[in-house]
């Protein structure tokens, strides 16, 4: 299915003013449909993949995007949402962080679009269950608590008392992905009803190619050069929902947790090719922040603006100021 690019946008009540923000994130959806499919039944092992609704999902969160979560939440970085490493380290992390706390602004590095679309990374679980929570809420603007950060999507009161209690409210717009939503929309075909064993539409393990020299079964692994590259470079390397990068660039963590450890797939552009297939995931400490580990979300699709509607809307706002000209 067809991939939607989208910006999160407010109507005002039954205001004839449509306000698009202009800061609203970008995201690139893919909709996950076919719901109800069946499970991936591989033998001796716990069998994935069964999503009984509809949803849609990211693809990779990119450094601009968590720098604008980081603007509107963590002028006093409660929560600790910013990591120093994402300024420290120089050829792994995007953001830096200006200021002092209470006035704290972000950056991308150097101001620079190289950074722009590349995985935010050195982020843990709890980070990515507060980014959707923010979401969830309509990303505002605000400290962290329960209007922006700790309450939405998951209840976060819980996470340092009992984090492995943080489940998925009911109602939830946005959200991380499930493990068996998160497999889905990598490796499952709904033509065939069957899975790959790549998340680039293939049976064949992936070649490590550069984005530039894409031949449609191409991932970033075992990269030489130990940098990620930007999200959706593959461009001829999609799942068979039109995702990318769920087979390489960074590890990503969804809702699984495993014995009190988040589990992450997809591995990264450090992986060996061992790593790259839908029988490998694997378990980090929630609180892990690393290098080449970081996430995507998934939505209801209804809370997904449709872009015809939002077109359609425009044009009516701009037939009926037309209209008021020629009656003056």
């Amino acid at each position: 299915m067809g991939r939607i690019k989208l910006t999160l946008v407010c109507i005002a009540g039954l205001l004839l003013l449509a306000t698009v923000n202009s800061e609203a994130i970008n995201f690139d959806w893919a909709i996950i449909g076919d719901a109800n499919n069946v499970d991936d039944i591989i033998p001796y092992r716990t069998p994935y993949g069964s999503v009984d609704h509809e949803y849609a999902i990211s693809n990779e969160v990119t450094n601009a995007q968590y720098t604008e979560f980081l603007n509107a939440v963590a002028t006093t970085d409660t929560y600790q949402l910013y990591n120093d490493e994402m300024q420290t380290n120089t050829m792994h992390g995007g953001i830096i962080q200006n200021g002092n706390t209470g006035n704290y602004t972000y950056t991308l590095r150097n101001n620079d679009a190289y950074w722009a679309n590349k995985p935010v990374c050195y982020v843990s679980w709890y980070d990515a269950l507060r980014f959707a929570n923010w979401l969830n809420n309509g990303q505002p603007t605000g400290g962290q608590n329960t209007g922006t950060t700790e309450y939405g999507a998951y209840d976060m009161s819980l996470w340092q008392t009992n984090p492995t209690s943080i489940v998925r409210l009911s109602g939830a717009t946005y959200w991380l992905p499930s493990e068996d939503e998160w497999y889905k929309a990598a490796y499952y075909d709904s033509s065939t009803q069957t899975y790959y064993d790549y998340a680039t539409s293939s049976n064949v393990m992936p070649n490590n190619n550069a984005p530039d020299n894409d031949t449609g079964n191409s991932a970033n692994y075992a990269n030489n050069t130990y940098l990620s590259t930007d999200v959706g470079a593959y461009t001829d390397s999609e799942s068979p929902y039109g995702t990318y990068d769920q087979c390489g660039n960074v590890w990503e963590f969804n809702e699984g947790l495993d014995n009190g450890s988040a589990v992450t797939r997809g591995a990264s552009w450090l992986s060996n090719s061992g790593y790259l297939s839908k029988h490998y995931r694997k378990k980090v400490t929630t609180s892990s922040e690393f290098f080449d580990l970081g996430f995507r979300i998934a939505a209801s699709p209804s809370a997904i603006p449709e872009p015809m509607s939002i077109g359609l809307l425009m044009i009516s706002l701009g037939a009926i100021a037309l209209r008021k000209t020629k009656k003056i």
